[in-house]
């Protein structure tokens, strides 16, 4: 029994294989299903990669609401990489004992995993970058659907050379924005031009960047869809040095609808991807009685455009 205990509490004096056989046989025999009491320190805890952004506050929002409550409070975390939190950061949760983590990233290793649920803490991926296992819980948005929004909305407008700058290529939300792109050139009877699709970082310079080489090329677009509103910053200011007219020389969408999009100039066209309401519906997840566990609950939240003043038809020679 003191040594399930260390197990459970993230002590370091246990050896590695004795570890992981009780947290197998605490998973095996439902141990966190059967909702036996556990100390745990009244907060809610969210991990990022990186916390440079207004997407990520409007993240921390959601999970603060739902904080408050419960009255817990949140813990902010940076570790790892897009795609997973770094080793170190394990130990430190065990030791925390959350009530629940909220993971901003796409996946978790098989070990820490079983580490989590050994200890009773339930997990919540949020917006997945990529495709969770089976036995993760997510809280995602329809980002293909948010694609085909965008860009449907700017070949109605009667744009013809529409580029598009979306986020990494090894995110899944960028692929789908992508897809969602590319279905709606083909519902308007165009063809995909290679030349005008980029893959990004969903920053300010990367936005910037990218719309600067688009505009600097041959036969340059009228409209470019940028996978995140920062990139689209970044789009509009391209725009700017290059002696652009926004929306009359160059239509410009954005993804994300965060705060300052309205407030740019012109005010950003863009597609509202409800990133707080995420935020809220992942720590109600962690919260509920019946927290994830092996039976892994998705969600995918619905996207929808908003129309402002950075997109207009193309104005003809």
């Amino acid at each position: 029994m003191p040594t399930v205990s260390k197990v459970l509490n993230g002590r370091s004096d246990v050896s590695r294989a004795t570890r992981t056989k009780v947290e197998r046989l605490l998973e095996t025999h439902g141990y966190r299903r059967r909702g036996q009491s556990v100390s745990r320190s009244p907060l809610i805890e969210i991990v990022f990669h990186e916390l440079d952004s207004v997407w990520s506050m409007e993240l921390i929002k959601g999970v603060e609401n739902v904080a408050k409550e419960n009255r817990a409070t949140v813990a902010l975390t940076e570790s790892g990489t897009r795609h997973t939190p770094a080793p170190d950061w394990l130990p430190g949760v065990l030791q925390r004992r959350p009530l629940g983590v909220v993971l901003v990233f796409s996946a978790l290793p098989k070990d820490v995993k079983r580490r989590l649920r050994a200890a009773a803490i339930p997990f919540v991926v949020i917006d997945p970058a990529g495709d969770p296992d089976p036995d993760v819980p997510s809280v995602g948005s329809a980002n293909w659907a948010g694609g085909l929004a965008a860009t449907r909305h700017l070949t109605d407008l009667g744009h013809e050379r529409v580029a598009i700058i979306t986020g990494p290529e090894d995110m899944l939300c960028s692929l789908a924005r992508l897809d969602g792109y590319r279905s709606a050139l083909a519902l308007a009877g165009l063809e995909t031009d290679p030349r005008l699709t980029r893959f990004g970082d969903f920053h300010v310079r990367g936005g910037f960047t990218h719309a600067v080489e688009l505009l600097d090329g041959p036969d340059r677009p009228t409209a470019i869809f940028a996978g995140s509103d920062l990139q689209a910053l970044g789009v509009l200011e391209a725009a700017r040095v290059r002696g652009l007219r926004v929306p009359e020389d160059l239509s410009v969408v954005g993804y994300d609808d965060v705060p300052p999009a309205q407030w740019s100039s012109p005010p950003l066209t863009t597609v509202h991807q409800p990133l707080r309401h995420m935020a809220e519906e992942a720590a109600r997840m962690l919260l509920r009685p019946d927290a994830p566990g092996t039976a892994a609950q998705r969600i995918e939240l619905a996207t929808h455009l908003v129309v402002r003043q950075s997109t207009a038809p193309p104005e003809r020679a």
